[in-house]
C-alpha cells in the first residue's frame, strides 16, 4: 500500500474539514503537501489564516466547474471528500468528482457521510456511498452522529435570542458528536488508509432527546432553553422566513426525518476506539463554546 503523498481537503471552511486541517499543519509530515480545495484560493487562505510557513497549496476547486476538479486532483493520493450542504444534487455535481479521482489515480477517498446515511435511500449522502462503492476505488466512509456545533451555529440564533430549540425532530434520541473528534479520525484515515474500504459509524456513549439536549443547554448557560417539536411545514416556514437558502433547508430536513425514524440514536464504541480515549461530551462541548450564545 503506497504511502500517501498528497493530501487534498474539501471543506476546510467548515467544522469537520478545518478540524483535519488544523491536525494535519500540527502533524507535518516531511515529504507529504497538504492541499486545500478552493473557490477563491487567496481569499480563503486569508480566512484559514494561513501562512507561507504552513506550506500549504491552496488549489483551485468548484464543484460547480469540473473543468476545475481534474485539475486539482492530479497527482492527488488521498482526498477529503465534503459536500457542501447546499448541493443537493449529488448525480449533478458529486458523482463526476468520484469520477475524476478515478481518472486521476486518487488511491484513497475520505467521505463525510452521516449515521444511518445507508438506510435512507432519498438521502444524498446515500447515494454519494453508492457512487464509491460503484466506481472501485478504496474509499472511508465517515458516519457520524449530529454535530454538536449546529447548536451553535445553524441554531444558534433560536437558542441566544428565542430560548428554545424548534425542530422537526420528534422526540427520538439523537447521538452527537464533536468535529474536532471526527476531524482527528479524518486526518489519521488520510495519512494512514486502511488496507480496504471500510465504513466508520462515529457516535458518541449516550443519544440524547432533545428535550434533554435543551436541558443541558440550560444547566450550562444559566437560563431556561425550552424544546419545541414541530412539523416540517412549520420548520420550513420558519427556516425561510430566517433567510436559509431551500437547498440547506432540505438537507437539515433530511437529517431530522432521520432523526425521527430512529436512524440517528444507534450507539457504537468505534469513535472511541479510534481516538483512542472517550468522544468530547455535549455537556463539555456547551461549557467550552458557551459564548457563541452570549
Amino acid at each position: 500500500m503506497a504511502i500517501p503523498t498528497r493530501l487534498l481537503i474539501t471543506g476546510a471552511t467548515g467544522h469537520v474539514g478545518g478540524a483535519v486541517l488544523r491536525v494535519l499543519l500540527r502533524q507535518h509530515m516531511p515529504g507529504m503537501v497538504l492541499a486545500v480545495a478552493a473557490r477563491q484560493p487567496a481569499i480563503q487562505a486569508q480566512r484559514l489564516a494561513l501562512s507561507r510557513a504552513d506550506s500549504v497549496d491552496m488549489v483551485p476547486f468548484d464543484f460547480i466547474r469540473p473543468e476545475t476538479v481534474a485539475l486539482a486532483l492530479r497527482g492527488v493520493t488521498s482526498l477529503l471528500l465534503i459536500r457542501p450542504p447546499e448541493l443537493h444534487d449529488v448525480y449533478r455535481y458529486i458523482k463526476p468528482v468520484v469520477a475524476a479521482a478515478v481518472a486521476a489515480g486518487v488511491d484513497h477517498i475520505v467521505y463525510l457521510s452521516a449515521q444511518g446515511a445507508q438506510y435512507n435511500p432519498f438521502a444524498p449522502h446515500h447515494r454519494v456511498e453508492g457512487y464509491l462503492t460503484d466506481s472501485g476505488i478504496r474509499y472511508s466512509l465517515l458516519r457520524p452522529g449530529f454535530f454538536m456545533q449546529n447548536l451553535c451555529t445553524i441554531h444558534r440564533d433560536d437558542i441566544r435570542l428565542r430560548r428554545q430549540l424548534l425542530l422537526p425532530a420528534g422526540h427520538a434520541r439523537t447521538t452527537f458528536v464533536d468535529a474536532e473528534d471526527i476531524g482527528i479520525v479524518a486526518a489519521n484515515l488520510l495519512i494512514t488508509p486502511p488496507a480496504l474500504s471500510t465504513a466508520f459509524e462515529l457516535t458518541n456513549r449516550q443519544a440524547f432527546t432533545y428535550e434533554e439536549v435543551a436541558a443541558q443547554l440550560s444547566a450550562g448557560l444559566g437560563q431556561a432553553i425550552g424544546y419545541r417539536a414541530i412539523s416540517v411545514r412549520e420548520f420550513r416556514s420558519s427556516e425561510t422566513a430566517k433567510g436559509t437558502p431551500l437547498e440547506r433547508i432540505n438537507g437539515m430536513v433530511d437529517n431530522y426525518r432521520a432523526a425521527r425514524f430512529g436512524l440517528a440514536a444507534r450507539i457504537s464504541p468505534m469513535l472511541a476506539q479510534l481516538l483512542g480515549r472517550e468522544p468530547g461530551t455535549l455537556r463539555a462541548f456547551i461549557k467550552r463554546e458557551r459564548a457563541c450564545w452570549n
